[in-house]
């Protein structure tokens, strides 16, 4: 237990609770609104950002943030063109970023190992810069949906509603687009673009097993997300498992039981 007291676990743990918070509440609203694959598009793409930061010598997050906000874009375009096949744009966007960052990674083949730590987490090696990033995103997340909470509620449940009530829809839909890239781009550092998603939506299938309200699912993804991220940190730093990897499992561990639970009191 001595690794608690090491200055990179206390790092670790400092990004993993920050992330614990704003992955889970934006991953709410995505999964309410039948968006839970725009988590892992945003995800393959911030990777190809991350490559292009290596290759060309500037801070990997800063660059798969910026692809990542770009890929928010196009998919708000291409979600116009194709109103009725709205699933459509993530796709097509997920396998340009998955195409794109396989050619950068053949372009710099010195760094592949370096981005593999993007692809299935590096919690121990955040630094400064890295909790600052983590940091600011938070805020702008936590006064965002804090003072938009009722807009984004009516949204969430009734866009057309939101419509009619003279909701800047198109807004608010952006906005949220946005602040889910700001958060998946600095997560892929601590859980892995291969697993990002998993914070972003599971929470919220253990919220809709339990929660009786909105309100209480905005709690119980939070909670749920920080239970699995502090042991799983605490689980990795003792056993020596993989950080992401084992959160992940937690997270998984946790649906199963809400979900055997709920079944057993239903048969009682």
């Amino acid at each position: 237990m001595d690794i608690i007291t090491t200055e990179f676990f206390q790092r670790a743990l400092i990004g993993g609770v920050l992330i614990g918070i704003t992955a889970p509440l934006m991953g709410l609203f995505l999964v309410l609104r039948r968006l839970s694959m725009i988590g892992d598009t945003l995800a393959h793409v911030s990777i190809a950002g991350v490559a292009l930061g290596f290759l060309i010598g500037v801070y990997p997050v800063a660059v798969g943030l910026i692809f990542a906000l770009a890929a928010t874009f196009a998919i708000e375009k291409l979600r116009k063109a194709y109103k009725s096949y709205a699933e459509l744009s993530i796709a097509i966007i997920m396998s340009g970023g998955v195409a794109l960052a396989s050619l950068l990674f053949t372009m710099g083949k010195g760094f592949n190992v370096s981005v593999s730590g993007y692809l299935f987490g590096s919690i121990y090696t955040l630094d400064t810069t890295d909790l600052v990033l983590i940091g600011i995103v938070t805020v702008v997340v936590l006064l965002s949906v804090g003072l938009h909470a009722k807009e984004l509620f009516l949204l969430t449940f009734d866009e057309d509603a939101a419509a009619v009530s003279g909701l800047p829809t198109r807004f608010f839909n952006f906005m949220i687009s946005v602040l889910t890239a700001l958060v998946i781009s600095v997560s892929i550092k601590i859980v892995g673009a291969l697993l990002v998603s998993a914070l972003l939506t599971i929470p919220a299938a253990c919220s809709l097993v339990i929660a009786r309200s909105f309100r209480q699912s905005v709690v119980t993804v939070v909670v749920i997300a920080e239970l699995a991220v502090v042991a799983g940190l605490l689980a990795a730093g003792v056993w020596n498992l993989a950080p992401g990897g084992t959160i992940v499992m937690l997270l998984i561990v946790i649906l199963l039981l809400l979900l055997s639970v709920r079944r057993r009191l239903s048969a009682g």
